[in-house]
């Protein structure tokens, strides 16, 4: 008896030095990402978050002044406006480009033919560099571009795309038209995945295309939808990029969404303490909409 005990203590003993070691030398492995994570994202963070407090002058030196960068940014006017903006972005980006790439994918898993190149073709803009994207866009939204040129060929009105009207739509416009490759790819393997057996037994059942696709794709992928949806929203929120290089804001502020009035404060009014305070506002709200994002992951891969 006293020797079966003692081999099973000595198998336990052998299974917590097995773990032991495997954890040491895994953790061992991902140290040096760690480090670099940690130097260059939680520093810069943490720091911005530091400074948020502290008016920045690089030539006297940093002062503290306590919350008034905080109190800046909420009398500002230019809060409403940028908020606004942002908002009515991420709407656009939802009603204009979310359903684009669902409905793509599902088109092409209904071709009987050409179903690779059409996931080839489907993903080329995305390869597009930003630079270049801009400059065609730029060109292709001209008053004088293909456009407006084929508008009045067949007798209709131009459209002023960088009007104060629909400069956030042109914007939304471009970028749909870059990113939904990649979403429609994502689509695509979901649907893929789906167990071809409720097809054939729908098609045995004379279900029509669109009732296959009402009862079974979309309740297959429904999960991933939302999750992409929440996932677009936290993108959107953070954009600035192309409206930067499109419109920098303008006309009359139409398209200054949150994080452009930050890079303006931060390296064209040079105020760095601000900045780093709208930066940590922003931060904070990302947290939130990344835990809904985290909680909405976990509970679509129990399902």
């Amino acid at each position: 008896m006293e020797d079966v005990q003692y081999v099973q203590s000595a198998a336990a003993k052998a299974s917590v030095r097995k773990k032991i070691n495997w954890y040491f030398w895994g953790t061992l492995f991902i140290l040096p990402e760690i480090i670099f994570f940690f130097i260059f994202l939680w520093v810069p963070i943490l720091k911005g978050i530091f400074y948020s407090f502290y008016n920045i002058d690089f030539v006297d030196g940093n002062q503290f002044t306590g919350l008034d960068n905080y109190i800046s940014i909420v009398q500002d006017d230019l809060l409403l406006i940028s908020i606004k903006n942002t908002l009515y972005y991420m709407l656009l980006g939802v009603v204009l480009g979310f359903w684009i790439p669902p409905l793509v994918a599902i088109a092409v898993t209904e071709l009987k033919w050409f179903q690779g190149a059409a996931r080839i073709i489907g993903y080329l803009p995305s390869a597009v560099p930003a630079i270049v994207l801009y400059g065609m866009w730029m060109w292709f939204f001209d008053a004088v571009g293909p456009i407006n040129n084929f508008l009045q060929t067949i007798g209709l009105q131009p459209i002023l795309f960088f009007s104060p009207n629909m400069s956030m739509i042109s914007i939304v416009i471009l970028e749909t038209w870059q990113s939904f490759g990649a979403a429609t790819l994502i689509y695509i393997a979901a649907i893929v995945s789906i167990p071809r057996e409720l097809y054939e037994a729908a098609e045995i059942d004379g279900a029509s295309v669109w009732q296959r696709i009402r009862h079974i794709t979309l309740p297959s992928i429904r999960a991933l939808m939302l999750l992409l949806l929440l996932l677009q929203l936290i993108t959107t929120s953070q954009g600035f990029q192309a409206q930067l290089s499109m419109t920098d804001g303008g006309p009359n502020n139409a398209t200054l969404t949150y994080l452009l009035w930050m890079n303006h404060t931060a390296f064209t009014d040079l105020n760095f303490g601000k900045a780093s305070a709208m930066g940590s506002l922003m931060f904070f709200v990302l947290i939130l909409l990344s835990i809904v994002y985290n909680l909405l992951q976990r509970r679509s891969e129990k399902a």
